[in-house]
């Protein structure tokens, strides 16, 4: 069975949030003063879901992510969904989101309804020091995706 709870962004290992962005130093600028929620199997920490007003007022979905072991399993699944709910009942009119990804990553999204907004290009390949690699291709361009609650 899966908990999903808000937790503190205190409580998130590192390591599991670098399963979603390697740099621990972008991270480190959106992680404080976050909205956070985790997904706990046999009271264990396995998903997290790190959410945060970006620089336009809207919430934005900045990290989620799920223990290697227990991917494939559904935890995504039910930890969008609630993180969707959570915002909903909140009275928040939209969820944003940036992915660099076009395989699995962004069918995820687009299944809860996000749709893609604007491309931002070279983002990664400005804002990370070291390439990030998907499926044996570079990322370099961002996707930003929208979902009107």
């Amino acid at each position: 069975m899966v908990n999903i709870k808000r937790i503190s962004e205190t409580e998130i290992p590192m390591s599991i949030l670098l399963h979603a962005d390697p740099s621990e130093l972008c991270i480190g600028k959106y992680l404080p003063q976050s909205t956070c929620f985790g997904a706990f199997t046999d009271s264990k920490l396995v998903g997290v879901c790190v959410t945060n007003r970006n620089d336009a007022g809207v919430w934005e979905i900045f990290n989620i992510s799920v223990v290697p072991e227990k991917q494939k399993q559904g935890i995504g699944t039910r930890l969008m969904k609630s993180v969707i709910i959570h915002f909903v009942d909140t009275g928040a009119e939209k969820l944003e989101l940036g992915t660099g990804t076009f395989g699995y990553q962004l069918l995820f999204y687009q299944r809860f309804g996000f749709r893609v907004k604007e491309i931002r290009e070279n983002f990664f390949l400005d804002n990370y020091s070291d390439p990030i690699y998907d499926h044996g291709v570079q990322l370099k361009d961002m996707l930003r995706l929208s979902l009107t609650l």
